[in-house]
């Protein structure tokens, strides 16, 4: 299928994406990120590797657009690690009330 990211067309396959990205290792996601057999990758790091070219020539939406016609999943979202609690705030959900009550 031809995509275009970064203003050059690129004749892509889902098979060829997924040997382009076998035995890579995933990078840190903190953005996007794209899953490849049972990986997620970030769409940078999917896009540097399919068209060879720098990340800074090409945005993630240009790469999540271009793997979603693939069919390829994509996720905009990162998934944060809930906050820890203070001791005042633990306390308070054990008694069942909240810190801002106190």
């Amino acid at each position: 299928m031809r995509v275009v990211i970064a203003r050059f067309p690129f004749d892509l396959t889902k098979d060829g994406v997924i040997a382009s990205m076998k035995g890579i290792k995933p990078e840190p996601i903190t953005a996007g990120s794209v899953l490849i057999g049972r990986r997620h990758y970030p769409l940078k790091q999917v896009g540097a590797v399919v068209t060879r070219q720098d990340r800074r020539d090409f945005s993630a939406s240009e790469v999540s657009r271009a793997m979603t016609r693939l069919g390829f999943t994509c996720r905009d979202d990162v998934e944060t690690p809930p906050q820890a609690l203070t001791p005042l705030q633990e306390a308070s959900a054990a008694l069942g009330t909240t810190s801002e009550s106190l």
